[in-house]
């Protein structure tokens, strides 16, 4: 895996872009008096998606429902699951939940906890996604499937020819591949590449993380419920399927739309650009003004500002577009903005049936 791109912008006014458009957010910060991590209103959330997640999980283990109720408590958890996964640990494991890094390291620790692995998503996500949004072969998130085309640069099959048909059913077993084989499989791979340091302790919590999570989400149901295996099957099943389409559904919408591009770069290994505008070409909002889906969605929806501000928490991330989208009207820097989920996802389709028929798809283009 490359990690040597670099991104040089060329000379251009919009080199102040970044420049201007921070001070613009410490200015909003300071003069407001408002702390960048979180807030009550963090709390409250945290609170309410842990709540969604693990109580379903106390009322399951009663053994006081019949098989059909736990079943719908199982795809409560899986929405508790995703709003874990999208409010808590993500703002976490980013060192934007506080300014205290012991308590994002126990906020962080959630997605361990719920079955995923938290040194992992820090490279995957945090390093290779924020640093190389978009660009094939550096970020993970678009990276060759067999299943699925994401970008330009990976091998078409003939399956892809259909794939805007198929691939948001697949989206939903995305979390099911966490829990069962890909975390390993990926601890292994950045331990090769040296990405991760120290791997034999955190392969260590690797495993004692897993055995958590199997324990009380196997075990436990299986030796004190009144269920056959197939009835906990379904309802494990059920679970992730829902997390996973939520989340694979709310990433997707944010970097994998017409308007949004996929560098490649250049023999001598740059990117020419600036970094800040480059995320802006490569990232788009969606759903802004759904408040449920703000308050639901980890302000994922608003990925321009997360993408350019990764350590503020979440909850500002609205006040922040209306300084961002002003800048990048001023500097002519693109902010892309889908009106609604269905605008988005429409675009998402659309974009995945030229990249389905087409080697390279008309509608991506390198800055």
């Amino acid at each position: 895996m490359n990690q040597r791109v670099k991104f040089i912008p060329p000379i251009t006014e919009k080199k102040r872009f970044f420049h201007v458009l921070r001070k613009r957010v410490d200015d909003y910060f300071l003069e407001g008096n408002i702390n960048p991590h979180a807030n009550a209103t963090m709390v409250i959330k945290t609170i309410a998606m842990f709540a969604m997640y693990f109580g379903p999980y106390a009322l399951i283990m009663t053994n006081a429902f019949s098989p059909w109720l736990m079943f719908i408590l199982t795809a409560i958890m899986g929405v508790g699951l995703a709003g874990i996964g999208l409010s808590v640990m993500h703002d976490a494991n980013h060192g934007a939940y506080s300014s205290n890094k012991y308590v994002n390291q126990i906020f962080g620790f959630a997605l361990d906890l719920i079955g995923g692995c938290s040194t992992n998503w820090k490279v995957q996500h945090n390093v290779l996604h924020h640093t190389y949004t978009n660009i094939p072969g550096l970020d993970e998130d678009i990276r060759e499937r067999v299943i699925i085309r994401l970008s330009p640069e990976a091998k078409r099959y003939k399956i892809h020819w259909f794939q805007h048909y198929y691939a948001v059913f697949f989206y939903g077993f995305m979390t099911l591949t966490w829990v069962a084989y890909k975390d390993i499989m990926q601890f292994i791979q950045y331990s090769k590449t040296d990405m991760i340091k120290n791997p034999v302790p955190e392969f260590i919590k690797l495993i004692a993380s897993k055995i958590l999570y199997y324990s009380y989400i196997a075990v436990l149901p299986l030796v004190f419920l009144d269920i056959t295996w197939w009835q906990y099957l379904i309802g494990f099943v059920t679970m992730h399927y829902i997390a996973g389409m939520i989340l694979a559904v709310i990433f997707q919408m944010a970097h994998v739309v017409e308007e949004t591009a996929m560098p490649t770069p250049t023999d001598q290994g740059t990117i020419e650009n600036l970094w800040a505008i480059h995320q802006l070409e490569t990232t788009a909002n969606f759903s802004n003004g759904n408040r449920i889906l703000n308050w639901y969605a980890g302000g994922l929806n608003f990925q321009i500002e997360h993408h350019l501000f990764p350590k503020v928490c979440h909850v500002h991330y609205s006040a922040l577009s209306k300084i961002v989208k002003k800048t990048a009207e001023e500097f002519g820097v693109p902010y892309y903005q889908k009106k609604d989920l269905k605008e988005a996802m429409e675009s998402h389709l659309r974009l995945l049936k030229q990249l389905g028929r087409n080697e390279h798809a008309p509608a991506i283009h390198a800055h």
